[in-house]
């Protein structure tokens, strides 16, 4: 069940650089702004709470993770960033990082 947990944490981590970037690119700043600042808490409660059967390392690595390859794909998608094959293959090398880690045991 924490791996779940886990999971929706990095999912709302990838919530509040979306927000910021619509923060900046629309005439809606507060909301995206409020937005950001409720996906940063929620997230770290969900990391907070995933902590505790999850290793601090593997559950920080697996949270950054997700928020960090979620951003890189949103950003090609929403906003039309680069998607060069450098840029894929080192956002594949975080993803392959990560399912390392899991596979690898959790104590």
């Amino acid at each position: 069940m924490n791996w779940i947990i886990l999971i929706l944490a990095g999912v709302f981590e990838i919530g509040w650089p979306l927000g910021i970037k619509l923060s900046e690119s629309t005439e809606y700043k507060i909301p995206w702004i409020g937005f950001s600042i409720l996906s940063m808490v929620i997230s770290v409660f969900l990391l907070w709470y995933a902590q505790k059967t999850i290793p601090m390392g593997t559950a920080y690595a697996v949270w950054t993770g997700i928020g960090a390859s979620g951003a890189f794909m949103l950003g090609i998608i929403l906003f039309g960033e680069s998607s060069s094959l450098w840029r894929i293959l080192s956002v594949s090398l975080i993803v392959i990082g990560v399912m390392g880690l899991k596979l690898t045991g959790e104590h």
